[in-house]
């Protein structure tokens, strides 16, 4: 059982390119990114990092590639984990170029700061000839300098000019398969910019609100922005950029994606914020279970409500609910419907029973 939007979002129908065997834009499912913060040359442990973000459900992964020991560990790194990689490249084209065939599967550039024309072009026929797509990343701090002497600061008309110019570039060298960002760490500009630019191009967006913050400021800066934008259609694959554990990354992420109805992954959970009427402690009880349940990645709903007061009307709409009764008898409801009493003590016990058994349910 799901909970049916409100709002049916309709998507901006934009291209389709292939990051590794990760379909990005057209009608295939919003994407979830993050990027490591362990040194590149630290094989071991850039594996390990990238094995948990995808464990916690991102598609694709980021890694930075400054120097050519860095492109050269991608050659292993790339062999030990299932998700995606993409080489995060800035100014030297040679590192592209290593990226690329040691098994990269996007490089996130900006081909206006790569070099010439003949360096550009090695570039690209480094990413055509192995099956590389890349990213255009244009951001409100790095500008080039020509369009920030013209409009003065950064602006969403300046990240569109830079986006378009860059666009360019690869379209003359016969290139297409690649996505845009214009990210800022103000939202209202980032938001402007991106919907500028999705009345100019076609070409998948990558979304983001860059150097957003720390955990609470950055997802609230975050759901803000891309939230907004993703109701209006626009966006085929997103980062939470926070200054955490990349693993809180995806979980913003996905979290974002589920509110909106876009994406279905895991356990949903309806909670009520709890009050004096609350049969059980909710707030623990929840915090127990998203523990206890972060394996499940069936989309399943559960309601855990503390009271009778919204709590049959939550229950009634979600897969597995739980709603406070008095002296520490709790009923439980499945598909909608009361099933049993369940004494406060056992809560946790038999939900995550429960929610084991509709994972396997929905599987067969």
């Amino acid at each position: 059982m799901s909970i049916r939007p409100f709002r049916d979002i309709k998507r901006r129908k934009t291209k389709v390119v292939s990051v590794g065997k990760v379909k990005v834009g057209g009608d295939n499912p919003i994407s979830v990114q993050s990027m490591t913060n362990t040194l590149t040359t630290d094989i071991k442990s850039t594996i390990k990092q990238i094995n948990n973000i995808a464990e916690e459900g991102a598609d694709i992964v980021r890694v930075s590639c400054p120097d050519k020991d860095s492109t050269k560990s991608l050659k292993e790194i790339v062999k030990h984990v299932s998700i995606p990689v993409v080489a995060d490249i800035h100014f030297h084209y040679k590192r592209a170029i290593e990226a690329a065939d040691n098994g990269a599967s996007c490089l996130r550039i900006n081909p206006g700061n790569i070099g010439d024309e003949t360096k550009i072009h090695e570039v690209l026929n480094a990413a055509k000839n192995n099956g590389c797509s890349i990213r255009i990343g244009v951001n409100a701090g790095s500008l080039e300098k020509d369009i920030l002497e013209k409009f003065k600061e950064p602006c969403p008309e300046a990240l569109v000019e830079s986006a378009q110019r860059n666009i360019e570039i690869l379209e003359n060298k016969d290139f297409t398969n690649f996505k845009i960002s214009v990210k800022s760490s103000d939202v209202f500009l980032s938001i402007a910019a991106y919907r500028q630019l999705s009345k100019v191009t076609d070409y998948p967006l990558h979304l983001g609100i860059t150097e957003a913050g720390s955990f609470v400021p950055g997802s609230i800066k975050s759901s803000i922005g891309l939230g907004s934008l993703l109701m209006d259609g626009i966006g085929d694959t997103i980062r939470i950029s926070l200054s955490d554990d990349p693993t809180q990354e995806i979980k913003i992420g996905n979290e974002i994606l589920k509110s909106l109805g876009l994406r279905n992954r895991g356990v949903k959970i309806i909670s009520c914020p709890s009050c004096a009427r609350q049969a059980f402690q909710v707030i623990d009880t929840v915090k127990i279970l998203e523990k206890k349940l972060s394996h499940i990645k069936t989309p399943i709903t559960l309601s855990i409500i503390g009271c009778v007061v919204n709590g049959p009307g939550e229950a009634a709409m979600t897969d597995v609910g739980i709603t406070g009764g008095g002296k520490g008898n709790n009923m439980l409801y499945l598909s909608g419907i009361q099933n049993e009493k369940v004494l406060t003590e056992d809560i946790i016990d038999k939900v995550v029973s429960e929610i084991e058994k509709k994972a396997q349910e929905f599987k067969n």
